[in-house]
């Protein structure tokens, strides 16, 4: 077989590691150095000889792959001989190996899936022996060479494995018999149970808090309930249980409700007897105190207090225990460690593109997703993952906040649903979950509305008043909004931080530091059960409109923002707050008695909403805003006419210029009927917008015109600079290119002095064009970079794809065919996606650009330019043409 080459199907797996590896570096480094690379030598020449495939490497550890197990068995054997006839002189090695064989799925040369697993769990054994799985065992039984025997050393239980394995030890003339005992999880002192369900996915969680635990001698497992704090706290146990001596040992402390039991509860799982004279602390610190023990305290949070104090005192006096702990809330004890342990990781994507087997494999990788399928599995065998219900899969896992408890639940309901109906009745989740009962003794780890109840009740009348008020946001909060919103005679403002902090301490909510400063925010779940609880208090209407008036105000500020210095900044503000100003948009659309503040609000967000190119959703509103006020009894002008605006421009970014010309013609005459000048002007210039992308010149110049001469007859430094951004465009269509240049030139410098970058990326983008058509590629290729990077700052999607589009047109007239075709496909898919075509006068332009490339590429080299185009993002296209600006080749480095 071909060394290098990974085999498939049926696989015997050879693990190997070195005995005591850590101890022979700390007192034999310069010699470990050189018996390490003999070491890593001579494996890897005895593996590929015998036609394995060392597929990893983990420090000193090797894993191998053969497609027989015979040759595994050679490889194996071979090892051991060759390192037991190391001259005496050298560091002399002691290596244990373990043998399995299964089916695994192999991805890029790595291979993964529970029997991986297994191997890795049989490296129980002594250095110089080798293990062996039953399945490994049965294959070669009948075929083995007569110097190779098998020596049955029972069933074991391995770490983290649901069934014991049936272990063989291999045996050979020229190898060691007689070795201690395996260090299975049954030859180790320990309570720890056998787990019915596989462990999924931690990794990195595992082995942050097997370094923690290296130092910390208490180290304390917070979060929220369901997060799966308990099973990864008995997994660390379990993959620990080889450094203490005299056990690992589970305390269970749920069901214990009196405080007083905490150090007795302890005790019993210990068999110590309280000594006459002394109390039970006292008589643990006595059995403990000379021996190495880790204890496991589970379920703190009810029994905070008494079991700081336990946790206190025995580490006081017992110098080789380490305690594992886990709460929904920090014990508070001196020299305490803390880690928090956070959902499952999710899906990176909300929904896959297309039914791709590739993207559904992707997305079943993440943890939660594993978890889900594999419990589903384990109810309705005949469960799989196909294009129809992928995507409710990962609806179910973001809904749930990757929640392992949640996901359970959930995954438990494919007895009788599909993933598509679970993921349809995640509405009511708490109805939806409340017959899924978990198997387990404590009632509130078997339904979700139980976990939540528990958590809910350990909090302070304060805590419990502020979680229901927080649950009125979407998406998240800051302090200032939770003040704001959330204050009143029951909590004075100057206590909400005091209490917000209590409920993060207790993992309620979370604190998160985005772009310096703290932004708060609770999982869904429990903010689904709070909103319940709010609704009960009958507090939800004052709550809702003191949130939406806050955001109302929010967004006037906001608008403002958006044409000056710190544009950036407030647009990162707005995507935080983007779901709050969608609630307080339904709210106020939801009254009569709002009207104003409806259109007030809608209109504002209007420049947002352009530039994320948020555009139908954005029309959506602002629709049903004027709806509104056309079914009222009110008038506002001036409020439906600034809506007007907005809806105009958003339909004309969206390419509807009948809309938004209709919608700009209304706006324009109420603003005639108010005698706003400064409004008719930005219609005027609005319709020239629109009659130039209709590619009616001749009307479109004396409207801009018009517009221009009254911005300037009012000194509107913003006016003036967006007219003359618009008539520039106009002169570039005409060919007009000096005029054009011009025009945009004095449109820059107003733009810069006013510190809008949304402004000077546009005039950029058009003197880069200008400078295309007039052969001045230096200067072109510079302003194109500065006009891209600026929209990459305030993420403008349209405004990178005009970008794109804009170096497609530098590329052609350079020649350079496989970067025009590239980036124009990117950027016509980029349009799609977002809703927002070129104006049909452009488009003909690049269509017929298109048609020039094919024609001077080979039909292989189009289709590749094309398929690199359709597989970039919006961001990962700007990232690229960034790279071919500064890069004069024509065939770009595709990653």
């Amino acid at each position: 077989m071909d060394s290098f080459s990974p085999p498939k199907g049926n696989v015997t797996f050879l693990f190997t590691d070195i005995e005591g590896s850590t101890g022979l570096w700390e007192i034999h480094e310069e010699k470990m150095q050189a018996a390490l690379a003999g070491h890593d030598a001579l494996l890897r020449r005895i593996i590929t000889g015998h036609g394995g495939y060392v597929f990893k490497t983990v420090g000193d550890a090797f894993c191998a792959a053969f497609s027989s197990a015979l040759a595994a068995i050679a490889a194996a054997i071979d090892i051991q001989r060759e390192l037991g006839n190391a001259p005496s002189q050298d560091l002399q090695l002691q290596v244990r190996a373990a043998l399995h064989t299964g089916v695994a799925e192999e991805r890029d040369g790595d291979y993964f899936g529970p029997n991986v697993n297994r191997v890795a769990r049989l490296l129980i054994g002594s250095g110089g022996q080798v293990l062996m799985s039953l399945a490994t065992q049965a294959l070669v039984a009948n075929s083995l060479p007569k110097q190779i025997g098998l020596l049955d050393l029972g069933s074991h239980y391995l770490k983290d494995l649901r069934e014991p394995e049936h272990v063989f030890q291999l045996t050979h003339a020229q190898l060691p018999i007689d070795f201690p005992p395996l260090k299975s999880l049954d030859a180790m002192p320990n309570n720890l149970p056998a787990q019915l369900t596989s462990f999924i996915g931690r990794k990195d969680m595992l082995r942050t808090i097997k370094e923690r635990l290296m130092t910390a001698r208490l180290l304390t497992l917070t979060g929220a309930g369901g997060g799966g704090k308990t099973r990864l706290a008995l997994q660390t146990a379990a993959n620990q249980i080889e450094r203490f001596e005299h056990g690992v040992w589970l305390v269970e402390l749920a069901e214990t409700v009196d405080s007083k039991l905490t150090a007795q509860t302890t005790a019993s799982v210990l068999r110590v007897r309280e000594q006459p004279g002394c109390t039970v602390e006292e008589s643990l610190v006595d059995f403990i105190r000379p021996r190495s023990i880790l204890i496991l305290l589970d379920n703190c949070e009810h029994l905070a207090e008494s079991c700081a104090r336990l946790s206190e005192v025995l580490l006081r006096s017992c110098p080789h225990l380490k305690i594992l702990a886990t709460s929904r809330a920090a014990l508070g004890v001196g020299g305490e460690n803390i880690q928090v342990v956070p959902p499952l990781e999710l899906p990176d994507l909300v929904r896959l593109p297309s039914g791709d087997q590739n993207e559904i494999n992707l997305a079943m990788r993440s943890e939660a997703s594993r978890l889900f399928c594999e419990r589903a599995t384990a109810v309705n065998p005949s469960f799989i993952v196909s294009a129809n219900n992928a995507n409710a899969i990962i609806d179910i896992c973001r809904r749930l906040d990757g929640n392992p408890f949640a996901i359970e639940l959930a995954a438990a309901r494919v007895r009788v649903l599909s993933a598509e109906q679970i993921a349809a009745r995640l509405g009511d989740r708490f109805r939806l979950l409340a017959g899924s009962q978990r198997e387990s003794d404590i009632p509130r780890q078997q339904t979700l509305r139980a976990m939540i109840d528990w958590s809910y009740d350990l909090l302070t009348a304060q805590e419990q008043t502020l979680l229901t008020r927080l649950s009125i946001f979407s998406g998240g909060w800051t302090l200032d909004a939770a003040e704001a919103v959330c204050a009143d005679d029951a909590i004075d403002r100057d206590e909400i931080l005091d209490v917000l902090a209590q409920l993060v301490e207790k993992s309620l909510t979370f604190a998160e530091e985005r772009h310096g400063a703290a932004r708060y925010r609770m999982l869904e779940t429990v903010r689904e059960y709070a909103r319940e609880k709010l609704a009960a208090s009958g507090e939800s209407a004052d709550l809702a409109l003191r949130h939406a008036s806050l955001f109302l105000q929010w967004a006037h500020e906001a608008e403002a923002h958006l044409l000056g210095d710190n544009q950036a900044e407030w647009l990162r503000m707005m995507d935080s707050e983007c779901d709050n100003l969608r609630s307080a948009l339904a709210w106020f659309g939801q009254s009569q008695l709002h009207v104003r503040d409806s259109l007030q609000m809608s209109s504002s967000l209007w420049r947002f909403w352009t530039i994320r190119s948020y555009l139908k959703e954005g029309r959506g509103w602002l629709s049903s805003a004027l709806r509104q006020a056309e079914h009222s009894n009110g008038d506002w002008p001036v409020e439906r006419a600034k809506a007007l605006t907005a809806a105009g421009s958003l339909a004309w970014s969206q390419g509807d210029y009948l809309a938004a010309r209709g919608q700009f013609e209304e706006s324009l005459a109420l603003r005639r009927s108010l005698s706003d000048g400064q409004g008719v002007a930005d219609m005027l210039n609005n319709l020239g917008n629109v009659a130039t992308d209709m590619g009616d010149y001749s009307a479109a110049r004396p409207l801009v015109e018009e517009s221009l001469a009254f911005m300037r007859a009012e000194g509107d430094m913003e006016g003036i600079a967006a007219a003359l951004s618009n008539l520039a465009r106009i002169l570039l269509c005409q060919e007009d290119f000096e005029e054009a240049r011009a025009r945009y030139e004095e449109s820059l410098r107003l733009d810069q002095k006013r510190g809008d970058d949304w402004g000077v990326a546009n005039s950029l983008c058009g003197l880069s064009q200008v400078e295309i058509r007039l052969g001045e590629y230096a200067a072109a290729r510079s302003r194109l970079r500065e006009s891209l990077t600026l929209r990459q700052l305030v993420a403008d999607q349209e405004g990178i794809v005009e970008c794109l589009e804009v170096y497609a047109e530098f590329a052609a007239a350079q020649n350079q065919a496989v970067r025009t075709v590239c980036m124009l496909t990117a950027a016509r898919r980029a349009r799609e996606i977002l809703g927002a075509p070129s104006p049909p006068m452009i488009r003909a332009i690049y269509d017929a650009m298109m048609i020039a490339q094919h024609n001077s590429l080979s039909e292989k080299d189009f289709a590749e330019a094309i398929a690199q185009g359709n597989a970039l993002t919006i961001e990962g296209a700007a990232v690229l043409c960034l790279e071919m600006i500064g890069n004069g080749a024509d065939r770009p480095t595709f990653s």
